[in-house]
């Protein structure tokens, strides 16, 4: 009698232990975590790598190339349109890479003294590495390529003829990501003249919001989140 209630304990015991292994495996593990660009929204479909990033100037904005921090003087441009393709998209927290393919200025206009139109503003140099983290601020980085350091030349027709502005960036160009407008805004980034006529003011200071940022290699280009 002792025999088989020890037969049927033991029973029990392995049938609950059977039982409570397959009820654990069952159970789902640790979520991984998403990745630090995604698109429609935060923790959607991840941007895959060799996807094309595109943003125009946010809307009712212009960019500035100012000859000071403080000041308004300086070329102004109604249109522009940066493109990136993105290199890597890792886990969050984490670091996305991008390379800027293209920075382009439309319908520019100047109020220095002097200066009667702008013929072109143009970046040089391309691509430029770029870095969107995913810290405080969404903060994004971007720095020169092999072909050389961040290029601004500017064309102007003048009172005395047609000048060229160079201007180089020597070190990284920084702005911050906004998830809340799908944009990207970089202010007062400075440059200095690097080549061009004495007529060129020494230094040129940078501003311009883009957005919405958008995946254009997705049906319906959706908009970019950074998680």
């Amino acid at each position: 009698m002792r025999l088989h209630r020890h037969l049927a304990v033991s029973a029990t015991t392995v049938a609950a232990l059977v039982l409570g292994a397959a009820a654990a495996s069952a159970l789902p593990g640790p979520l991984a975590a998403g990745p630090v660009l995604t698109t429609g929204g935060a923790g959607g479909p991840a941007v895959a790598a060799g996807d094309v990033l595109a943003a125009p100037l946010a809307a009712s904005t212009r960019a500035t190339f100012y000859s000071t921090a403080t000041s308004a003087t300086g070329v102004t441009c109604a249109v522009s349109q940066l493109s990136a393709k993105v290199l890597a998209n890792p886990a969050a927290p984490g670091t996305a890479t991008e390379s800027l393919t293209g920075l382009n200025f439309g319908s520019c206009t100047s109020n220095v003294t002097g200066v009667t139109s702008v013929r072109s503003l143009t970046v040089g140099n391309l691509p430029y590495g770029v870095a969107v983290d995913d810290g405080p601020g969404l903060p994004v980085t971007l720095t020169g390529g092999a072909a050389g350091p961040i290029q601004a030349t500017a064309v102007l027709n003048t009172w005395f003829g047609t000048i060229t502005c160079t201007y180089q960036l020597s070190g990284a160009f920084t702005g911050n990501a906004d998830n809340a407008a799908h944009s990207l805004a970089f202010r007062n980034e400075h440059f200095a003249k690097s080549a061009g006529s004495a007529l060129c003011p020494a230094d040129g200071y940078f501003s311009a919001t883009y957005g919405p940022v958008a995946d254009t290699s997705q049906p319906g280009g959706p908009a970019v989140y950074v998680n």
